[in-house]
């Protein structure tokens, strides 16, 4: 049984978490294959964005605890885990936007995983949380992604207390972009992943790289780079066709060049 399933559809690749008897923990084995299906996605030409949800009732309920992310010995757990945070490092650096479609409950890595897509829409039953603490563990490693989200006494709370919380606290919190109908999340991120598909794929990869390289940067160093990188985009063949055919008042014919 495959534990990333992969639909492809009108430039859209759809992964689907697939151990649903496990509310799709995060074994060592499934994370490999998150890697193992972003590396496919990533070769193909025709994919220009991808939704990642959960098979089930659940979108990711975190790290397995029973069955871990490594090997036999502490070096082989410790290398599994470090997997996880090459995964969370990959997901903004991905040529292609991610739409998170979160069906059910992200948790501790799970959640980890809606912050690491660009865009996540959830469910309204939907919960969220960190819930670490709770069995003596801290939420580590998605601290990082997670204090570029979220307020510093949110997160210290979310992170101490450990309480699951509701989804439409995620959206105040900006975890996530906005809740959906109920049983809706997974079809309203496909077809929010089916209008970036639309656009040049070559200028959103070129403003996705950049969001991922200015975050950390000081203000003058950040306007100094997304001023060559406007130049940069001026002299591609999208940029010339999209201003023809706003201009021309017709569709544009996108070449990704």
């Amino acid at each position: 049984m495959s534990l990333v399933l992969i639909d492809c559809h009108e430039g859209v690749a759809t992964l689907t978490l697939n151990r649903p008897e496990r509310r799709n923990a995060l074994s060592g084995a499934l994370v490999e294959s998150i890697h193992e299906a972003l590396d496919e996605v990533e070769k193909d030409p025709e994919v220009r964005a991808v939704v990642l949800t959960g098979a089930g009732r659940a979108f990711c309920a975190g790290g397995d605890l029973a069955g871990g992310m490594g090997g036999d010995s502490f070096l082989d757990g410790h290398l599994g885990r470090g997997r996880y945070a090459e995964l969370l490092s990959r997901m903004p650096r991905l040529r292609v936007p991610l739409v998170a479609g979160v069906n059910g409950d992200a948790l501790g890595g799970g959640l980890g995983l809606v912050v690491g897509c660009d865009l996540a829409v959830a469910d309204p039953a939907a919960r969220l949380g960190t819930p670490e603490i709770k069995v003596g563990l801290f939420p580590w490693i998605i601290l990082a992604a997670l204090q570029r989200h979220v307020p510093r006494k949110a997160l210290v709370e979310m992170a101490l207390l450990g309480e699951r919380f509701p989804a439409d606290q995620g959206v105040a919190l900006g975890l996530l972009n906005r809740l959906t109908a109920p049983g809706e999340a997974l079809a309203e991120a496909q077809e929010l992943a089916g209008r970036l598909a639309s656009r040049s794929p070559a200028i959103v990869a070129l403003g996705k790289s950049a969001f991922a390289r200015v975050s950390d940067m000081a203000y003058d160093d950040a306007l100094a780079y997304l001023h060559s990188q406007l130049s940069l985009n001026l002299l591609t063949e999208d940029a010339a066709e999209g201003i023809g055919a706003f201009l021309q008042k017709r569709e544009p014919q996108w070449k990704g060049r």
